[in-house]
């Protein structure tokens, strides 16, 4: 199955905490918040990787990525008016024509990356609507004043203790105080962030990470087990009802 990429121009590629990158590039695509691109540097054999949508301005679409490999480390290298191979918008994103109530924002790590054009798009749908952040990281924390720009409440956890409570952020989350819990981070953490809402009948939703090859739910990497037999993060998802998946 052949998949289109186009190039799209690099605006700005800066590293904004230790190993963290925001990639910003030119694409006029509509995007809904959830959704991912494929991304693939232009004459490197490298597999593209799957990167979730962290915000869209105007023509600017923005990403966060970590380096953790030698793959991640080509993008680092990319600079202004530089070109590099997308395709998208991909996958099915958050439902932003659910009611989802009092709502809390559960993230972990650069899984705060698709919180950020969630919270917009609520935000702008709601100027009252009660949206709390929790988000956790090991140390350095990043993306945070964007996000109390929508956020009434921001909680904050660090393994270290740098910032916030020391310690996990499912440990600050108390699922009984909203209808509705949005997830996104580490398999652990989302599995936990579950297991606590269904404890308090509320409902949730995860943003599942997987390795990918297409993208488009051609060459199956990225299946996950949900009660239906598997599925495709990224055709299917990749957000799914929370009590759906088998984290």
């Amino acid at each position: 199955m052949a998949i289109a990429y186009r190039n799209a121009r690099v605006i700005s590629n800066e590293e904004i905490s230790k190993d963290i990158y925001k990639l910003i590039l030119e694409d006029h695509n509509e995007i809904n918040a959830g959704q991912f691109y494929m991304l693939k540097i232009n004459g490197q054999t490298l597999l593209p990787r799957p990167i979730s949508i962290c915000e869209k301005k105007e023509n600017a679409l923005t990403f966060l990525y970590a380096v953790v490999g030698n793959g991640t480390k080509e993008y680092a290298k990319l600079k202004e008016n530089d070109e590099i191979s997308i395709t998208g918008p991909l996958g099915n994103g958050f439902d932003l024509n659910k009611d989802y109530g009092k709502v809390a924002l559960v993230a972990g790590g650069i899984g705060t990356a698709p919180m950020l054009e969630l919270a917009k798009r609520l935000r702008e749908k709601s100027k009252e609507q009660k949206i709390d952040l929790y988000a956790g990281f090991r140390d350095d924390v990043y993306l945070i004043d964007e996000l109390k720009e929508y956020a009434n409440e921001a909680y904050i956890s660090t393994n270290t203790g740098k910032h916030g409570h020391k310690g996990f952020v499912t440990e600050l989350l108390k699922p009984e105080a909203y209808d509705t819990v949005l997830c996104c981070g580490p398999e652990v953490m989302m599995k936990k962030v579950v297991e606590m809402c269904k404890e308090k009948n509320t409902k949730v939703y995860v943003s599942m990470e997987k390795h990918m090859a297409c993208g488009v739910g051609a060459c199956l990497v990225c299946t996950c087990k949900t009660k239906d037999g598997h599925k495709r993060t990224c055709k299917d998802g990749p957000v799914f009802d929370g009590y759906y998946v088998e984290l």
